[in-house]
């Protein structure tokens, strides 16, 4: 396997076993137990951070009428102008996280430095909903906050969909759906680590197998979990799986993002050079020995920082900030 970055490999190494725990069918439900313990959602008042920002929750109506979809959106505290957008959904394998606990680094990170808005996305988690519920209840909330812009401040023009690992894929999905429905029209996906592929027979898929800290069995358990029986089909929605459109044309200007010692490496690659076939707009980087969730792992190592630099140089780009 490609060799980890040295201070990636040491916070791996700080973690110890829980660092590469396996996620697998007989472990989901205490995995997802585990995981509300481990990332309670801060309060509106913690996300404020002392009148620094305005945080507030939006309830927007699912399209088939069965309840709503939870936001949270935040901006620096005083600013009327309309912003740009991040819209945001997080990570934690289609199965766990929440749209609250991103929030403190996404505003530190961006909302301050560049001046946007952040909404973060409350989808439903499998396996209690399967496809395509999460992706439809994105696409529903994108469409509500674009069609309610003025009202929440920010500026339609200027949206960028993105998210880590399983928020990366719906981010993917969520571009392909917008354009086929011709509904929102994003400026920019931004895409860490996405999860693209259901199949798991790229060849990172296998090297990686046992190492890295996401690796094929936790990436199968968690891709049963929201497919089902649909798990592995020929014909499997591209809006399920990014990596099975056969068209990407069309498409907001995407960020790519992956680590070299990664699982999604290859497929998110591969997604990159679709791209470019298609004649669209693709920057990628893949950071040499990082594996799944590294900038998480290890904050303060200097691949974690470059990440983030090239991340934020992309925003101010696409955005014009």
């Amino acid at each position: 396997m490609p060799p980890l970055d040295p201070q990636v490999g040491a916070a791996v190494g700080a973690a110890g076993e829980r660092a590469r725990e396996l996620l697998t069918p007989e472990c989901l439900a205490a995995w997802q137990e585990r995981d509300i313990a481990a990332r309670p959602r801060p309060t509106l008042d913690r996300l404020c951070d002392g009148g620094r920002f305005e945080v507030e929750e939006l309830h927007v109506p699912r399209a088939d009428g069965g309840g709503d979809v939870t936001l949270v959106s935040a901006r620096a505290a005083g600013v009327r102008e309309a912003l740009p957008l991040l819209y945001y959904l997080h990570g934690g394998g289609m199965v766990t996280g929440n749209a609250w606990s991103v929030l403190p680094r996404l505003l530190r990170a961006w909302a301050l430095p560049l001046g946007l808005a952040v909404v973060s996305v409350e989808y439903r988690l499998a396996p209690r909903t399967r496809f395509p519920g999460a992706v439809e209840d994105c696409y529903a909330a994108l469409d509500w906050v674009v069609e309610n812009a003025d009202v929440l401040g920010v500026d339609a023009r200027r949206v960028v969909v993105g998210g880590k690992s399983a928020g990366g894929g719906l981010a993917a999905a969520l571009a392909l759906l917008a354009r086929d429905r011709g509904g929102p029209a994003p400026v920019g996906q931004l895409l860490l680590s996405p999860m693209l592929d259901d199949r798991g027979h790229t060849f990172s898929s296998h090297q990686m197998a046992g190492h890295d800290t996401w690796d094929r069995t936790s990436n199968a358990t968690a891709w049963q979990a929201l497919l089902g029986d649909r798990y592995g089909a020929a014909d499997l929605s591209p809006y399920a799986a990014p990596a099975r459109a056969t068209d990407l044309s069309r498409l907001p200007a995407a960020y790519v993002e992956v680590g070299s010692a990664e699982t999604f490496r290859d497929e998110a690659v591969a997604y990159a050079d679709a791209i470019w076939q298609a004649g669209g707009d693709a920057e990628l980087h893949v950071w040499p020995g990082a594996c799944h969730g590294f900038d998480t792992l290890a904050p303060h190592a200097v691949i974690s920082q470059d990440a983030h630099d090239a991340r934020t140089r992309w925003l101010r780009r696409v955005l014009r900030r």
